[in-house]
């Protein structure tokens, strides 16, 4: 089995300093996620290194890439509008890294939010999908669907992958939410698992199967998206 290594890239942001950025292509890659990071962790975090990973052995091309603040090893989030521009930054560079590459966008949590906000107020070049990989609704403790009203503006498919303990978005909530969405939008529930995707060891399943379900069911959706 051929070992890919991800090439390392410095990303041109309108209003901040470049950022970091990590593209990982397997030979024959179809498909591209412009994958971003939750709030508080960066693009080298495990959970994006093994998702980037398992996509790579699927056929599936991941531009990974730092917000801002993360960059500039911040604890505080960038205001939206220069997280959105740090979104665009990176779908014109996995365009132009992976021309002829289909390419989606989405990422973990706060980068997946930030994904979405930017798609519905200006549709991201070439973007076929988002995928969102644990979608943070509303904070813990405080359910309400507001983080969600955006989404009616997003007129690309969408595909939630969502833990069923995760306490940053109620299923409850999330799922009429998906559900008044239309057809395009779909929704995977991770049972067991939180909002980091982990699992209680009670549940018969461990974080390694959790992480095989999760991109077999990403880049099954980007294959049928695809096609």
């Amino acid at each position: 089995m051929t070992v890919v290594s991800p090439q390392h890239l410095e990303l041109k942001v309108d209003g901040a300093d470049p950022v970091s950025a990590l593209l990982l292509r397997p030979a024959g890659a179809q498909g591209c996620f412009v994958f971003a990071h939750g709030a508080g962790a960066g693009m080298t975090h495990e959970f994006m290194e093994r998702a980037a990973a398992g996509l790579c052995g699927r056929g599936i091309a991941t531009l990974r890439y730092q917000f801002p603040y993360m960059e500039k090893h911040s604890k505080r989030p960038d205001a939206p509008p220069l997280a959105h521009a740090a979104v665009r930054a990176a779908v014109a560079e996995a365009a132009r890294c992976c021309p002829g590459v289909a390419l989606f966008a989405g990422g973990k949590s706060f980068g997946g939010r930030m994904t979405s906000q930017a798609q519905a107020i200006a549709p991201l070049a070439g973007v076929r999908g988002l995928a969102f990989l644990g979608f943070p609704l509303h904070p813990a403790g405080k359910p309400s669907d507001a983080r969600a009203t955006h989404l009616g503006e997003v007129r690309i498919p969408m595909l939630f992958i969502q833990g069923t303990r995760d306490k940053l978005a109620e299923l409850k909530l999330l799922e009429p939410v998906v559900k008044r969405l239309g057809a395009s939008a779909s929704l995977h529930p991770v049972a067991e698992a939180d909002h980091s995707f982990h699992v209680l060891a009670r549940s018969g399943r461990n974080d390694g199967e959790v992480m095989t379900e999760i991109v077999d069911t990403l880049s099954d959706w980007i294959g049928a998206t695809m096609a």
